[in-house]
């Protein structure tokens, strides 16, 4: 089991915000020319550079 500080656990909060989808009321809203976000991340295809 780690052992996460509390500054690693905001970062890890940060990116989990980040890599959310694009809400449906913003594809409605924008005719879905919006659909996907730059910052959206796979957890197990690209690891996040944190340090402890």
């Amino acid at each position: 089991m780690s052992k996460k500080t509390p500054e690693k656990k905001a970062r890890l909060r940060k990116a989990r915000r980040k890599a959310r989808p694009v809400p449906l009321f913003v594809r409605i809203k924008t005719g879905r020319k919006v659909m996907t976000t730059p910052a959206r991340r796979h957890w197990r295809e690209k690891k996040l550079k944190i340090r402890d």
